[in-house]
């Protein structure tokens, strides 16, 4: 029985790394495979459909079950589901195979902060911030590694396949301490959504953000190819370039934000984001490209961490209900924008089905303007 808990820990960060790795595959090996825009947008909804029935359910089911085990099961379908992509052409079994990949990292997603709180109370921020820094990383690595692969990607999931299953074998002999701490029931979260305008509000803000993030890591390498000629070298070195500028504001985000400014910057980044969108997807700029590629994903670093703080600050009480039914839109979003963009793409075209991001963010600012300009957050949380 392994109790070590820095042992532990540190294999925590590693699941969250592969989530990382299995949320940006399609993105970064989409050309290798041949993929078309209208196929990139299934597998990604597909895959958030495994994600958000698994955040759901192993969720609920850390609350009164061994948390490592569960990582344990999510690893063992995460690592088979790794082994058997695209080993077989058929889209329509690899379109499975991707409805498990979202199950293994929902897994990961719904058990990971959960398990941190358990092991480090009195440092769970901290930890917590580590542990989602690595989907990033795990983001940025999975696509300079493929740089290197070119046409030998498979390499790479496979290799990854045999590091989550030695993570299944960890987690189902490791033991943590079960916290006595209950979280609220599931439909105590939708009543709150309904009934609270500034939590619907941040709801749909979070379907957003997290869409437009998930969406254009899917499709960023395409969209460099076929409307700017880039290679497939140089499309992913603009991925990693995009995931670098996400990476970059997380680890600043914490340092330029004070309590009071929280709900005016997160209007101020949605509205930063609409402009660097309407710009990368829909005007030439030439050798511009680079440095707004950095600043798109720059741009979207800080809104899901402000979106999370404004909702477990501005509801000091109920922090942890309030934060755990704004990850319900994770899925979420991840579904409805990049389908959104693959029904346009096979019925209009490619370019077309871009305006599904700047348009969307555009609808989440003015909602955010139009509901929390004037919130202010002090140690009681939301005064008007």
């Amino acid at each position: 029985m392994i109790k070590n808990i820095k042992a532990i820990t540190l294999a925590t960060y590693f699941t969250m790394f592969f989530l990382g790795v299995a949320s940006s595959l399609i993105g970064a090996a989409a050309r290798n495979i041949g993929l078309s825009p209208y196929q990139i947008g299934l597998l990604t909804s597909i895959q958030n459909v495994g994600f958000m029935i698994s955040v759901s359910i192993s969720g609920a089911l850390a609350d009164t079950h061994d948390k490592p085990k569960i990582l344990a099961i999510g690893s063992l379908i995460l690592a088979s589901s790794f082994f058997g992509f695209y080993q077989l052409e058929l889209f329509w079994i690899n379109l499975i195979i991707m409805l498990f990949i979202g199950i293994g990292i929902g897994t990961y997603e719904g058990v990971t902060d959960a398990l941190l709180l358990d092991i480090h109370p009195k440092r769970a921020g901290f930890h917590i911030s580590i542990n989602h820094f690595f989907v990033t990383f795990g983001s940025i690595i999975i696509t300079t590694y493929l740089i290197f692969l070119q046409m030998n990607w498979r390499n790479s999931i496979q290799q990854s396949a045999a590091i989550v299953l030695v993570l299944a074998v960890f987690f189902a002999l490791a033991w943590v301490k079960p916290s006595r701490k209950q979280t609220e029931r599931y439909i105590r979260r939708l009543q709150i959504l309904i009934q609270d305008k500034i939590v619907v509000v941040l709801f749909i803000a979070t379907i957003i953000a997290v869409g437009v993030e998930l969406g254009s890591i899917s499709v960023l390498t395409t969209f460099l190819m076929d409307q700017h000629s880039f290679t497939q070298v140089t499309s992913k070195v603009g991925l990693v370039l995009f995931l670098t500028g996400i990476a970059f504001g997380r680890l600043i985000i914490g340092f330029l934000t004070r309590r009071d400014r929280l709900a005016r910057n997160l209007i101020t980044m949605f509205g930063f984001a609409v402009l660097i969108y309407t710009g990368l997807y829909f005007m030439n700029l030439g050798i511009g490209i680079y440095p707004a590629i950095f600043l798109a994903g720059f741009s979207l670093s800080a809104l899901l961490p402000l979106i999370l703080t404004v909702a477990g600050l501005s509801y000091p009480d109920s922090s942890g209900t309030v934060m755990g039914a704004i990850k319900v839109a994770i899925p979420i979003g991840g579904i409805l924008l990049p389908l959104s963009m693959s029904i346009i793409a096979k019925n209009s075209s490619f370019q077309m089905s871009l305006i599904v991001y700047p348009l969307s963010l555009l609808i989440g600012f003015v909602l955010l303007f139009g509901i929390i300009r004037k919130v202010r957050i002090d140690e009681n949380g939301i005064t008007e």
